[in-house]
C-alpha cells in the first residue's frame, strides 16, 4: 500500500546582515543594529503569513544563530533547532542533503544559512512553478534576511532538484527607530 505524498513546507532564509569583520573570524562574525531589525521583521513575517515552524536547521556561525534568536523573540513560531556544521559554508547539494535528513514528521522546515549556497538551493529546487513575482523578485537578488518559501510534496529524504514550487519570496526589512 503507498501513502499519499504529504504536503511539506521548506523556508530557506539567509541570514541578517553582519558586520564586515570579527577579530575571531569569519565564524563569529555578529549581528549588525540592522541585521537584529531585519532578522526582527523575519520572525514577524512568518507569524503574519501563519508559517510555523516544526525544525530549524541552522548553520553553527554565530551570524546564523544571532538571526534565529531574534525571530523568536520577535515572535515567530520556535520550531526544534538543530545546528549543523556542514551548512556553514555549504554546497547546493551538501544542503539537500542536510535537509533530506529533516524530520519526517516536520511539515514545516526551515533551513538558516548562507551565500551562495542558500540562493542556489532555492533556485536548483524551484521547478519554474508556482509564483511569477517569487521567481522575478529571487532573479534580481537573494540579499541577506531574504526568505524563499517553497511547496513540496513527499518525504523530505526524497525531496530532490527541481521538486518544489516556489511559494513567495520576501526580503524582510525592519524600520529603523
Amino acid at each position: 500500500m503507498t501513502r499519499a505524498a504529504r504536503d511539506r513546507t521548506l523556508v530557506l532564509l539567509r541570514h541578517a546582515k553582519t558586520e564586515e569583520s570579527n577579530p575571531g573570524g569569519d565564524h563569529d562574525r555578529e549581528l549588525t543594529a540592522r541585521g537584529r531589525r531585519d532578522a526582527a521583521e523575519a520572525g514577524r513575517w512568518l507569524c503574519r503569513e501563519g508559517i510555523g515552524l516544526d525544525e530549524v536547521l541552522c548553520s553553527t556561525a554565530e551570524r546564523t544563530r544571532q538571526t534565529c534568536e531574534v525571530m523568536w523573540e520577535a515572535g515567530c513560531s520556535e520550531g526544534e533547532v538543530r545546528h549543523d556544521r556542514r551548512i556553514y559554508g555549504a554546497t547546493p547539494d551538501v544542503l539537500l542533503d542536510v535537509v533530506r535528513e529533516a524530520d519526517d514528521d516536520a511539515d514545516v522546515v526551515m533551513v538558516i544559512g548562507h551565500a551562495p549556497g542558500i540562493p542556489v538551493l532555492a533556485e536548483l529546487l524551484a521547478d519554474g512553478e508556482g509564483s511569477a513575482d517569487g521567481h522575478r523578485a529571487m532573479a534580481e537578488g537573494f540579499p541577506t534576511c531574504a526568505l524563499a518559501v517553497l511547496h513540496y510534496a513527499g518525504r523530505w529524504a526524497d525531496l530532490s532538484f527541481g521538486d518544489a514550487r516556489l511559494e513567495r519570496f520576501h526580503v524582510a526589512r525592519g524600520e529603523e527607530r
